[in-house]
């Protein structure tokens, strides 16, 4: 009986092994260039998003239960967060086909 587990455990550990992702291993991991979130943590109705190339940026704003509060797209540096109660939020920037991902407290 012990070969027949032995047997098993081999299989699916190579079964395991086999479903590495190779993709995370090729992937560039391409963020955007000199990000800065600032003040942080936050305690105005504003927070400034900077970047290198400062184009237009998508934001995500996500609570602590994963759900999105707020969705925007920014021309200028300034992203309003006035509608946003105090606590502690993940921010998903996209710009230029570049995400980045940060966390922000509200006070």
């Amino acid at each position: 009986m012990r070969p027949i587990y032995f047997a098993l455990f081999i299989v699916f550990s190579t079964m395991l092994y086999a479903q590495e992702p190779q993709t995370l291993q090729n992937q560039k991991n391409e963020e955007i260039a000199d990000f800065k979130l600032y003040p942080n943590p936050a305690f105005g109705d504003v927070v400034q998003v900077i970047t290198k190339d400062n184009d237009i940026k998508t934001i995500l704003v996500y609570d602590v239960f994963g759900e999105v509060v707020l969705r925007d797209q920014i021309e200028t540096s300034h992203l309003n967060i006035s509608r946003l109660s105090p606590g502690v939020y993940v921010l998903q920037i996209s710009e230029n086909q570049r995400t980045i991902t940060r966390k922000l407290v509200i006070k």
